[in-house]
């Protein structure tokens, strides 16, 4: 006979109170499919957090569990370290002829560990020891990760202050918000570096988001990107592009940096590059970038064979041709129309709407109505998070594979959180 106990019991007792997106989901959760999450008693919620970007073609995708379980039925290699595999070597050549070549994209790829912060810290070493400097530059808002080199470039005060020691060797610089607009983008940032006096040692490299998620949905023009690019050259610095979170399709085309036109010379991917929610990390370098010597940085988990199968299962199926990209486009243009609607319909100052893609940001001029919001929201079965460094933006991050008229569903109950938390701010509890 099951025993029934309260949901918060054991987790409660002994999970770390480290423990956060729980908080504000205060459900146990037992089974999803596709864009919706099931909690033991049955209840669906909408899922428009799609595990923090690491489910862009949703929960239990068919056709990557397929492929999934017939790998393990047959008893393919579950842990290899770097070892040569049959899956890597598939998962290697379908994303040099899927994604790669039809870029003109030179980079070679280094699994770095099995999380975006790997693949963050791999880049940064790896830029300083070809430069040979020390320092890096990163911006405002930014997210990179959570372990010290990561956090080093984060902006974000309450996670650096988690790391109880100094965060060394890193500057940051505004992002895509310069002062006095008359000037010519990055002349202040030029003049730093040519400067004697600044201060600015020379940087080994620049590190930025396209789309800052966690910052709170900040999306820097092309036109900077490029900018940042031409910098980098001149300055002999390198040019490193996180696109943990809005990579893999998040913002339409498979890198968030094609719509710039811009070629960085290290990327880091990670969160959907497995497509099935399975660890997995990538760090893209350019070729004469590559000096490491054998062994000089490792990891026991870089080599997880299971995440290979569904990342080449999910490039086969949703890369070899433009239909994603194309579906992603216009839903993207679907939830703007839906949510710049429910902001102009409200009373009091309109919350500012922002976003590419499939990743879209509401920021709320009080941070604790987005709290708000997203509590509400969970009341109505429709799971959001808050981003920014205040949580003053509702953030919705639905799969790239929500049909159409989920979509429509999830901007309804969105809406209707809005109007559930007018009037006084209800608070929503620790997250």
């Amino acid at each position: 006979m099951t025993v029934s106990r309260p949901a918060s019991h054991v987790f409660e007792r002994l999970e770390s109170e480290v423990r956060s997106y729980c908080r504000g989901w205060p459900t146990v959760f037992d089974r999803a499919l596709g864009s919706r999450m099931y909690g033991e008693d049955g209840r669906p919620f909408l899922d428009f957090f799609s595990g923090a970007g690491a489910l862009n073609y949703g929960h239990n995708n068919p056709v990557l569990k397929r492929a999934l379980v017939d790998y393990i039925e047959r008893d393919g290699v579950t842990h290899a370290l770097d070892m040569s595999t049959a899956a890597k070597r598939a998962f290697l050549e379908t994303f040099q002829e899927v994604v790669l070549q039809p870029r003109e994209l030179p980079y070679k790829v280094m699994f770095p560990g099995p999380a975006g912060t790997n693949a963050v810290e791999a880049a940064l070493k790896l830029a300083r020891k070809v430069k040979g400097r020390e320092a890096v530059v990163f911006f405002t808002n930014a997210f990179h990760g959570m372990s010290l080199g990561s956090l080093a470039v984060t902006g974000n005060a309450f996670k650096r202050a988690g790391a109880g020691v100094p965060l060394v060797h890193a500057t940051p610089m505004p992002y895509d918000e310069w002062p006095d607009g008359e000037d010519p983008a990055f002349r202040w940032f030029d003049r730093l570096l040519e400067g004697e006096g600044s201060g600015l040692n020379a940087p080994a490299a620049v590190i930025v988001e396209t789309v800052q998620g966690e910052g709170g949905i900040n999306v820097a023009r092309s036109e900077w990107l490029r900018g940042l690019a031409g910098l980098c050259r001149r300055r002999d610095m390198l040019l490193i592009v996180d696109d943990i979170q809005m990579g893999c399709g998040r913002t339409g085309a498979f890198f968030s940096f094609e719509q710039a036109g811009i070629v960085p010379d290290i990327v880091t991917l990670s969160k959907s590059v497995s497509g099935y929610g399975l660890p997995m990390a990538l760090t893209l370098l350019r070729p004469e970038l590559d000096i490491w010597r054998p062994g000089e940085h490792n990891g026991t988990f870089r080599g997880f064979n299971p995440a290979f199968v569904t990342a080449t299962a999910a490039l086969e199926e949703y890369w070899r041709d433009g239909r994603l990209q194309k579906q992603t486009v216009a839903r993207g243009e679907q939830m703007e129309q839906g949510l710049r609607a429910v902001a102009a319909g409200r009373p009091g100052p309109a919350p500012e709407v922002r976003g590419r893609g499939l990743a879209w940001g509401v920021e709320f001029a009080d941070p604790s109505r987005a709290a708000a919001v997203c509590a509400r929201a969970f009341e109505l079965g429709l799971l959001l998070e808050t981003s920014g460094p205040r949580d003053e933006v509702v953030k919705l991050f639905p799969p790239l594979t929500i049909e159409e008229q989920e979509l429509e569903e999830g901007l309804a109950l969105f809406a209707s959180a809005v109007r559930g938390t007018e009037g006084p701010a209800r608070s929503a509890g620790p997250r």
